[in-house]
């Protein structure tokens, strides 16, 4: 017989996955010809309903189930086409188990295309990504396909190493039926490498599992026992295995499987030297061959008609809504110039409204900018109290000054007269009795009363703020140089008033700025004037 490789295929219905086998690059739906139709409709109703849902995940899932019904009937483009969009209906979900399908889908096309590096690429992927998810099913579909992929390529050693860890994946997940395929595989590795014992020891390992099943699977692997017993000289053997083989595949009617065991039947009695039905086998295969291949390009045509028959059909629906889309512009066409007069009378009103609030702004504008410059004439007229105060306190303090000085002179000025009107007096003695009279004037406090008097009604609250603000009891004296500051007079200003040294009075600053709550690097005069 000639030999085919199972390899595994994914079937997402939901999320659940469901193993299914496929007969080399393609798997002819010959069982049911006539359902291809109702097959290819389903599947595209089912697209629809998922695209008016708009959810990803069921986009994706019938895109794939379509890209699977593409794939089975051997238009690999299509299927890679619906591959594609349902991978990108995934972008959101790099993580999510159908990506494992269809990365799996589209190797599967690739290896049936003999394109291996490709293949592996995206068997890769999937198997990467059922480690992310702990998916243990999807590594061990993934490892066996990378396994047959290897198979193909003659790296039997990689390929047996893959199939045995999808092997031991299976036996942990306890499913049988991948059990069985995955040792029918490594059954086909060790034919191909002619270690016929191990060979038969793996296919007898896969019929325990799949003996009575009346399944392909079953056919294929009493198929493959035959073929293990032609090639060790065992034709009895073969013959009586292939004959089981061929018996169930024409109760289930698999006309590929009725080919391969005629085949084999053919070689096995040819080898025993019974030529005739040698021949006879190998007529009934060519035949099978022939109906398979026509059966091939019939299943191509028909889902190549029914795409492009449905292709017309949207085509022609598309055309009708796009007429529909005519004839309802027509008809709005008067809704719109209804549309249009309500707009204008809409805007008209607008606009007015509009106007009627712009011109409420620029009146509020207009009171806001009046307001401002009373505002400003108010500042500008406590300015000019604030230095009409400033003023006043400055003639304040003139005044005072002066009115000090003249009665100084004036009480200095009499004496000096009574003197001179005088004769034979004891000058030295007068003029003593002077310095005593201009010490006694300047000692007395009735200057300073008046001079508290002017103070007190120009700065009303700076003795008490004084007061209040010094941790310590002031003096008469250090209120008097507080009231000097205040009035902004210098040192040598203040040691005239006070008729003591310059230096007295910076004494004397020093010891008031102590008592005073006043930053070291701060002006004392500041500080006076701020309070």
């Amino acid at each position: 017989m000639v030999k085919t490789p199972i390899f595994h295929c994914f079937s997402f219905l939901g999320l659940l996955p469901v193993l299914t086998f496929c007969w080399g690059p393609l798997v002819i739906a010959q069982d049911f010809p006539n359902k291809t139709d109702a097959t290819f409709f389903k599947l595209k109703s089912n697209l629809e309903r998922a695209e008016q849902g708009n959810t990803p995940q069921e986009i994706a899932q019938a895109h794939q189930e379509l890209g699977e019904f593409y794939r089975t009937s051997g238009i690999f483009s299509a299927a890679m086409d619906q591959y594609g969009m349902a991978l990108g209906q995934m972008e959101a979900k790099n993580d999510h188990i159908l990506k494992v399908a269809l990365n799996n889908s589209i190797g599967k096309v690739h290896l049936s295309l003999n394109k291996f590096k490709l293949a592996k690429n995206y068997f890769q992927d999937a198997l990467k990504t059922s480690h992310l998810l702990d998916y243990l099913q999807g590594q061990a579909i993934s490892k066996g396909l990378l396994g047959a992929c290897y198979e193909k390529q003659g790296d039997y050693a990689q390929a047996l190493e893959y199939q045995r860890e999808s092997l031991a994946l299976f036996q942990k997940l306890r499913d049988s039926h991948g059990i069985a395929l995955v040792n029918e595989n490594i059954g086909s590795i060790y034919e191909d490498l002619e270690r016929y014992a191990l060979a038969h020891d793996f296919f007898g390992k896969s019929y325990a599992f799949l003996k009575n099943t009346g399944t392909r699977e079953e056919v294929n692997v009493l198929n493959n026992l035959g073929d293990v017993y032609r090639k060790q000289g065992l034709y009895d053997a073969a013959i009586t295995e292939t004959e089981k083989a061929l018996l169930l595949a024409q109760r289930i009617q698999d006309n590929h499987q009725l080919e391969s065991a005629h085949k084999d039947l053919s070689k096995a009695y040819a080898l025993q030297g019974e030529y005739r039905k040698a021949h006879h086998h190998l007529t009934k295969a060519g035949e099978y061959n022939s109906t398979l291949i026509q059966a091939r390009n019939t299943e191509q045509l028909n889902v190549l008609q029914t795409i492009h028959e449905s292709n017309k059909k949207e085509a022609q629906i598309q055309l009708l809504k796009e007429q529909n889309k005519v004839s309802k512009a027509n008809q709005n066409v008067l809704w719109i110039a209804i549309f249009a007069i309500a707009a204008v009378l809409i805007i008209l009103y607008t606009y007015l409204g509009r106007k009627r609030k712009a011109q409420l702004k620029l009146q509020e504008y207009r009171q806001r900018t009046l307001k401002a410059e009373l505002d400003k004439k108010g500042i500008e007229e406590k300015n000019l109290q604030r230095e009409v105060q400033l003023k006043t306190a400055a003639l304040s303090r003139y005044s005072l000054h002066l009115s000090q000085k003249n009665k100084i002179l004036l009480d200095l000025s009499n004496t000096l007269k009574n003197i001179a009107g005088r004769k034979n007096m004891d000058m030295c003695a007068k003029i003593k009795d002077l310095v005593k009279d201009i010490d006694f004037n300047l000692q007395q406090e009735q200057e300073w009363d008046e001079f508290m008097r002017f103070f007190k009604e120009i700065h009303p609250d700076f003795i008490k703020k004084l007061s209040s603000i010094s941790e310590h009891h002031l003096s008469p004296a250090e209120m008097r140089l507080g009231m000097l500051l205040r009035l902004n007079m210098s040192s040598k200003e203040i040691a005239s008033v006070l008729r003591v040294t310059p230096d007295s009075v910076r004494v004397a600053r020093y010891r008031l700025r102590k008592k005073l709550p006043i930053g070291q690097k701060a002006e004392l005069v500041n500080f006076m004037v701020e309070l």
